[in-house]
């Protein structure tokens, strides 16, 4: 007997399939250009390396998205036509897929959401001229407002969203244009105030690919509305490396050119806006804003099909907000600002998944296995020893040690490629179940 997130589920019909550039490639260029990937980008890594290997860096963290987080589910999707949690039925097992990838994305949206409160509160605050942050009344006022108001589009009016957030994606990209134009002057004689390049070309990799690895999973819903192989390649080439790159590296070296056209001291993308100064600074803050509700609104429904197909007694309106409540909380109370840390622990999460996900994808032959009996021994194993390694740079290890952890997202990937693949050799996958015919369902 198979559960009823797999027997009721059908995959999508060849007839439903659209091109790459109308589906992936704007879906996921749109995920990059959310102010939240850039935010930080610059911090520890243009300080100590400068903006040569910075951009060298970038270009590593694109090809790795694509071709060790992307490629696999995005192939599976697209052989089937199932989504990612009846695809992750074959690593994890038909009782084991109700956590992983299940519930796991849910909950990771959850933090997702936190900090796009939190990075859409403060920027709101700015542009406001407002001088207060995280735990102040004014803050925690316009955070709620803006998170339940958000939530609730994403819960009842997800497709309107949908139709419009391609044309508010012009809106960073047009911003962050802009800010490039009027710092690029500064750009060549910019140098770094230190200099660590392993540790800064590793930590940058870490950034991209630690915020990337849930978009790598769903890869496997993008793919199910692709026609063929070739949409799902250059959907993730242009999509996901190109605009990775393209996201990542115009805001980063945005904020060298502003250390010497705008004097500025931090390293962080908003000092780089906020350099302008007058109204241009005020009009981006705001339009920042704007520009994150659809992102805010793609958490909230994708956390809410998440707990309705997992928890389908609870219902969906309840299990939604409840995430969001806490979100908030963590919004509020500042505990979302730490991005870089936020990246690692969805790194940490996700990257096992996606490693032990092509392990078994390409022990089947690259395809799709099936969906296989109770709970799969190597999937979880492999997930456990990944994570584990995906949260290094968390544990008690001499601090000297700690920055030769990075990037742990990818070490966290290869842990668990490899102790899946051993794991499967050994005999311990389960038997696969066969899928319901059409006819039956």
């Amino acid at each position: 007997m198979l559960p009823d997130y797999i027997a009721k589920t059908t995959p999508r019909p060849a007839a439903g399939r659209v091109p790459w550039y109308v589906s992936t490639a704007p879906s996921y260029a749109g995920t990059f250009l959310w102010v939240v990937f850039y935010m930080e980008i610059a911090q520890g890594t243009l300080d100590r390396m400068g903006v040569a290997l910075s951009l060298a860096a970038l270009a590593v963290a694109a090809l790795v998205c694509y071709a060790l987080f992307y490629r696999a589910p995005a192939m599976m999707g697209m052989q089937t036509g199932y989504p990612l949690y009846v695809v992750g039925s074959s690593t994890f097992g038909t009782k084991g897929g109700y956590l992983m990838p299940g519930l796991l994305m849910g909950l990771l949206q959850v933090g997702w959401y936190s900090v796009n409160v939190y990075v859409s509160t403060t920027f709101i605050m700015k542009g406001l001229k407002l001088e207060a942050g995280a735990g102040s009344w004014p803050f925690a006022v316009a955070a709620i407002l803006w998170g339940y108001s958000a939530a609730l589009v994403g819960v009842l009016g997800i497709r309107y969203v949908a139709r419009v957030a391609l044309y508010l994606n012009l809106i960073p990209l047009a911003m962050i244009l802009i800010v490039f134009a009027r710092t690029a002057p500064g750009v060549a004689e910019y140098s770094p105030p230190s200099y660590a390049p392993y540790i800064a070309f590793m930590l940058l990799i870490q950034m991209v690919v630690g915020f990337f690895s849930t978009a790598g999973a769903a890869g496997t819903d993008f793919g199910m509305n692709n026609r063929d192989e070739r949409d799902v390649r250059l959907g993730g080439l242009v999509g996901v490396s190109l605009a990775s790159f393209v996201a990542g590296g115009l805001p980063l070296v945005s904020v060298a050119g502003a250390h010497v056209v705008y004097g500025i001291q931090g390293y962080t993308y908003d000092a780089a806006i906020a350099g302008a100064g007058g109204i241009l600074a005020t009009a981006m803050f705001l339009l920042f804003a704007v520009a994150s509700i659809p992102p805010a609104c793609f958490c909230s429904f994708i956390a809410g099909n998440s707990f309705e197909t997992m928890l389908p007694k609870i219902p969906r309106m309840a299990s939604t907000m409840t995430g969001i409540t806490v979100a908030l909380v963590l919004a509020i109370t500042g505990v979302a600002a730490n991005l870089v840390g936020l990246f690692t622990i969805v790194g940490a999460s996700f990257g096992p998944i996606c490693g032990a996900m092509t392990a078994d994808y390409l022990r089947a032959g690259r395809r799709w296995a099936g969906p296989r009996e109770g709970i799969s021994i190597p999937g979880y194993l492999a997930w456990a020893l990944g994570f584990v390694v995906g949260i290094l740079p968390f544990l008690p290890i001499p601090a000297e040690w700690k920055p030769y952890t990075q990037p742990a997202v990818v070490y966290s990937y290869l842990t668990a490629f490899v102790v899946y693949w051993l794991a499967a050799k050994a005999g311990l996958e389960p038997k696969t179940v066969a899928l319901p015919t059409a006819a039956s369902r």
